[in-house]
């Protein structure tokens, strides 16, 4: 008879779907919320443990574990539009990880092993879930030419700093924006000029207007000794455009402090779905 500790046996899920959600991700070019990357991967561990329950041993039937996969990267990445990508790439490399398992239990391994087609170990905590991050890495490396040709996007929050006043935002970092100060080569910080009002003295913040014709507010904003300047930019659909940029004195990404960074307001808003309200190239 076979002895299974549930307790164990999510951990072990948990941290592996994590990684696998992660991995699938940052392939996919997917914006990674950890938050909701978590959720997931609690699901998929919930999962895991109830195929020993009793009386659930139906969820060992193959559209039950398609089923289970699904829902942990809806949970993951529900809403977006490379939804279907990311459930793809998800499956590709939890059967890369899987393979993984079968060959280290091919070489007589028993770090880890797949019972009712989830994780399960009989040795120690800290040990498994040593082996699984090396199967992790193994994973990575096989995938690591794709992973480089992908972009990363992830959203943090961040804080930009001005004369003592601050603004709060929720920025995606995307490896894949490449706007730059001209003078310095340092990232600029793109943000929704209506949600940075907060860093202007009162009554000098940009309106909508002068936002999409920065040529015009450039004067009146430099008179009132504000530190701005026009920024070009190209994008998809405007070969040649510009945004008013502002000078701060500090901006601070997730952990990352850029110290002082150009910070360009957009007349727009930058995403349809309003999950972040900044871009900065990592």
């Amino acid at each position: 008879m076979r002895v299974v500790y549930l307790d164990q046996v999510f951990l072990l899920n948990f941290v592996v779907d994590y990684l696998l959600l992660l991995a699938a991700g940052r392939l996919a070019g997917e914006v990674l919320r950890r938050g909701r990357l978590a959720l997931g991967a609690a699901l998929g561990a919930i999962y895991a443990g109830a195929v020993f329950l009793p009386g659930l041993g139906f969820l060992v039937h193959p559209l039950c574990k398609v089923g289970a996969g699904v829902a942990t990267v809806l949970v993951g990445y529900g809403g977006s539009r490379r939804l279907l990508r990311a459930c793809l790439v998800f499956f590709v490399v939890s059967a890369a990880f899987g393979g993984g398992i079968f060959a280290l239990q091919m070489l007589g391994s028993r770090s880890l092993t797949m019972a009712n087609g989830v994780l399960a170990s009989p040795l120690d905590l800290k040990l498994v879930l040593l082996s699984a991050a090396g199967c992790y890495g193994l994973v990575t490396l096989l995938f690591q030419r794709a992973a480089r040709h992908s972009s990363r996007r992830e959203l943090a929050p961040a804080v930009v700093e001005l004369g003592g006043r601050r603004a709060v935002l929720t920025a995606l970092v995307d490896t894949g924006n490449t706007l730059t100060d001209p003078a310095t080569g340092r990232p600029v910080l793109v943000a929704e000029g209506e949600k940075v009002k907060a860093l202007f003295p009162p009554g000098t913040a940009p309106c909508q207007a002068e936002l999409r014709d920065p040529s015009a507010a450039l004067e009146r904003l430099s008179n009132a000794g504000l530190r701005c300047r026009l920024l070009s930019y190209q994008a998809v659909g405007v070969e040649c455009g510009l945004l008013l940029a502002l000078r701060s004195d500090k901006v601070k990404v997730g952990g990352e402090d850029y110290g002082p960074l150009l910070v360009a307001l957009s007349p727009t808003g930058l995403t349809d779905g309003g999950g972040y309200c900044a871009l900065i190239g990592a």
